[in-house]
């Protein structure tokens, strides 16, 4: 699961990258969830040329993911947002607490 999650991820991020026929077929695998055969049977090419053109794809948006780094970026803000959130609703807030909030909210600003 983490497998298929990771690539949806960087598809919403990078598809559009993609050629046409690229981001069709990736998106029929990952998205859809379609087999390699419904794909393949589709597009009359080889179950192969299917498997073959998703590895490439693969490789591509990791590629693009190593140099711009954009899901990274998008993990870590919704991290903070996730601790900013709970820091804010614990009861009695404390300087420090508070003083945590602010210094969150600072990075996540400077990121975005």
């Amino acid at each position: 699961m983490e497998k298929i999650y990771q690539q949806a991820l960087l598809y919403d991020f990078y598809g559009e990258l993609l050629t046409e026929h690229q981001r069709s077929v990736y998106e029929d695998a990952v998205c859809n969830d379609l087999s390699l055969g419904e794909i393949a049977q589709d597009r009359g090419i080889s179950r192969q040329g299917v498997h073959d053109l998703i590895r490439r794809c693969d490789k591509i948006l990791q590629e693009y993911e190593s140099k711009l780094r954009l899901v990274e970026k998008f993990m870590n803000a919704r991290e903070k947002v996730a601790k900013i959130i709970d820091l804010a609703q614990e009861p009695g807030q404390s300087a420090d607490r508070l003083q945590e909030i602010h210094r969150l909210a600072r990075e996540l600003q400077q990121e975005l």
